[in-house]
């Protein structure tokens, strides 16, 4: 008998009839001898309908009251799933955030889960009850209803999965697996029977939408293996029809690079002549963690007089212009012009067997150069390589480097 946890994103359960096939998955589970557990999102278009209610009364709305709003989707989800497992002869019951307790910290609107005691919902699995957990919610120290951000459904699974210690978290969506790249854009993109926790990750932050990074940071923290798979296919999830994501100890065969992603949503900001000395890039660098504006692709100029230099950094465009206005309060950079350019994309090459080939970053700089396309700046690690380009030449970058290392689909014969 195996302890599974699985999770329907919004698409997957978006009506009553989604919610009745999604049911029917559980049941099949359920009829192979496994313990389930089911977290589940707000019916697709819920969530965005709620924020705009808020935003329709009080767009600086009060972030306590925010929360209560917009968590009140995944509670008719759960609902519902409930008295769909009801209808199939399942016992089960709904849980809401605090009912479990996800216990999260004070920050609403985007919470951490610090904890979650397993005590309730292990003494539910024994009596052979279905727990419906709503996803993307909790429970903050204060008493107060928090949600984990856009997403957060994806991490309620993952540490609902670590805290029951779950053989195995699928995530059902609207997608059979992890590909190679935006199987939209690019029709020969292969999905991935295995992806390495380290891998997704950088795929997650990157721009490949399928799992939230936060879920994926649980995950290998706490080595839950997750599946990801499709909702709308026959097979469950213990036939392992879509993409496993492990430790690179289960990977057997490493690619050099498993993956292109994109993502169009950047703004890069250059600071011109800021002054060359220690202290100012944490003093630059500081206000924008502290309002939580994610900060990547950090680029400095040499400095010839060692009295200024050139700085550039991408923000996400929706926080550009607030990124602005906090430098525009910093007395140090009153007489430095600052720039913005919107139209940028970032395009990132991914695979854990990067590190060990010397030839992976010449292939992808010479693939941009024959298509005729100009980097604006660079960041690596020892698994991924990451460049800014002009945002019009998305697709073709994303084309060229998928067929450059070799990642396109054979056409079958």
């Amino acid at each position: 008998m195996a302890r599974i946890v699985v999770k329907f994103g919004g698409t997957s359960v978006a009506d009553p009839s989604r919610i009745e096939n999604a049911a029917d998955k559980v049941l099949a589970e359920w009829k192979r001898g496994n313990q389930v557990v089911v977290v589940v999102s707000a019916m697709a278009g819920i969530t965005n309908q709620l924020v705009d209610y808020c935003q329709q009364i009080d767009p600086g709305c009060d972030a306590c009251e925010y929360d209560a709003v917009v968590a009140s989707g995944e509670q008719i989800t759960s609902g519902l799933m409930a008295l769909a497992l009801q209808k199939r002869g399942l016992k089960s019951r709904s849980f809401m955030g605090w009912q479990v307790p996800i216990i999260c910290n004070e920050q609403h609107g985007r919470s951490r889960i610090d904890n979650i005691p397993p005590e309730k919902l292990l003494s539910e699995i024994e009596n052979d009850i279905i727990p419906v957990i709503a996803g993307f919610q909790g429970i903050s120290k204060s008493g107060r209803v928090s949600t984990l951000g856009r997403g957060g459904s994806d991490t309620t699974a993952v540490a609902v999965a670590a805290a029951l210690k779950a053989h195995r978290c699928d995530i059902y969506t609207d997608v059979d697996g992890v590909y190679t790249t935006d199987p939209r854009m690019v029709s020969s993109a292969k999905k991935l029977d295995r992806v390495s926790y380290e891998e997704m990750l950088e795929m997650a932050a990157l721009g490949a939408k399928v799992l939230h990074p936060r879920s994926v940071e649980l995950a290998m923290a706490w080595n839950v293996q997750v599946q990801v798979l499709s909702s709308f296919e026959t097979k469950i999830g213990s036939d392992l029809p879509g993409t496993i994501i492990v430790g690179e100890d289960n990977i057997v065969e490493k690619q050099i690079v498993n993956g292109v992603t994109y993502t169009r949503n950047e703004s890069k900001i250059t600071l011109l002549s800021v002054s060359d000395m220690p202290g100012v890039a944490a003093a630059i660098f500081a206000p924008l963690g502290g309002a939580g504006i994610n900060v990547d692709v950090i680029v400095q100029n040499v400095s010839p007089d060692g009295k200024t230099t050139d700085m550039t950094f991408t923000v996400p465009k929706s926080d550009a212009i607030k990124a602005k206005t906090l430098l525009e309060k910093l007395d140090f950079l009153a007489d430095t012009e600052i720039r913005i350019v919107n139209n940028i994309a970032k395009i990132s090459i991914i695979g854990i067997g990067m590190s060990s080939h010397t030839s992976v970053a010449k292939t992808m700089f010479t693939t941009l150069a024959e298509n005729k396309i100009n980097i604006q700046a660079i960041t690596t690690s020892e698994i991924k390589v990451s460049v800014l380009i002009d945002e019009k030449f998305t697709e073709l970058a994303v084309r060229a480097l998928h067929s450059a290392f070799g990642l396109d689909q054979e056409e079958a014969s």
